[in-house]
């Protein structure tokens, strides 16, 4: 087989994932050859797929459900996870590094896609989307939609906090711009004063983002440093008429200390892309609360944003192949 093994891991029976595969023979064509696609189905035994996986030095796992550390350590030539969402919450990264194996995410990818879906969620909330639909499948026709005026919002002189501005939190403020609200943020990283020019937003630190924001918006990474990092502390913090927008990873938010302070109104609304546990069981009170809009983590779910995923782990892999030094590495934080 030409080039340097590249193996595919994931269902057999899936045909997204056959479809998948195909894509990435022809990309890898595309770019010269450099990189061999083997498609292995990972409900082979772990032995079987290590054993067809021996000479690859890079894996590209089809979906999280395939993905064990164990099977890493029987592949010696190893030097690459390379997945296609933004997150890797789900890989255990320092167990792979002391295998000398990296792990990179798909580049911004799926950024456009969940930016734009980050600002449905904002005005779902905001206008109620979920109910007015409702009310007008159901032939009510607005007689039984919840709330009273006050409670229905446009963005026009709104605070929206930003916390995060990596690639997807950063096309939020980009597309916010022109939508005549102000635009905060908070990162533990540096960002570059051009950026911050370029973007129309001003630093603040978290608890003051907090306090100040109409709408708390996260796009951080899932890691040791912010699982739970809002809680019921966090949530206090914020105005009772705010609403928090997560369209990260669930466990970013204390769910118990959410749905709490849902009940109580200590903020006013919550528009939520995950959650803690996914699938969530049915009892999930969120389901029942009328000032909630919640999708099944579902943001990224766009034909561009899985060819853009697709392309760049591609690139990656072939950079790697080419004794150069793959992009979008993630830290084992």
């Amino acid at each position: 087989m030409p080039g340097v093994q590249v193996v595919v891991l994931g269902p057999a029976s899936d045909k997204r994932t056959q479809a998948s595969v195909e894509r990435y023979g022809r990309l890898a064509a595309q770019q010269g050859g450099v990189v061999s696609i083997k498609f292995i189905d990972s409900a082979l035994p772990e032995e079987k797929v290590a054993a067809e996986a021996r000479d690859a030095i890079a894996l590209i796992p089809a979906s999280t459900r395939v993905f064990k550390t164990s099977l890493i350590k029987r592949l010696p030539k190893l030097k690459l996870v390379q997945v296609t969402s933004a997150g890797t919450d789900w890989i255990d990264k320092a167990a792979l590094g002391e295998l000398g194996v990296r792990v990179a995410n798909n580049g911004g990818g799926n950024a456009p896609a969940v930016a734009e879906h980050t600002i449905a969620l904002i005005f779902s909330v905001y206008r109620k989307y979920e109910h007015q639909l409702n009310s007008a499948r159901g032939r009510k026709w607005a007689t039984d939609i919840p709330g009273e005026l006050e409670e229905f919002h446009t963005l026009v002189g709104k605070t929206v906090g930003i916390v995060g501005l990596g690639r997807i939190g950063s096309r939020v403020a980009a597309r916010l711009a022109g939508w005549e609200c102000d635009l905060i943020y908070h990162d533990v990283a540096r960002i570059s004063r051009e950026t911050e020019k370029a973007l129309k937003v001003t630093r603040v630190p978290l608890d003051e983002l907090l306090r100040t924001s109409d709408v708390v918006t996260l796009h951080v990474p899932l890691e040791r440093t912010t699982y739970h990092m809002i809680g019921a502390r966090e949530l206090k913090l914020m105005k009772p008429t705010a609403i928090l927008i997560n369209a990260c990873r669930g466990p970013v938010v204390d769910e118990t200390a959410l749905i709490q302070a849902l009940k109580d109104r200590v903020i006013f609304g919550a528009g939520l892309d995950v959650v803690e546990v996914e699938p969530t069981p049915d009892d999930n009170p969120l389901f029942d609360l009328p000032n909630v809009t919640i999708t099944p983590h579902t943001a990224s779910r766009s034909v561009e944003s899985s060819l853009a995923s697709t392309e760049f782990a591609i690139q990656n892999v072939t950079r790697l192949a080419k004794g150069q030094e793959p992009e979008s590495i993630v830290p084992p934080v």
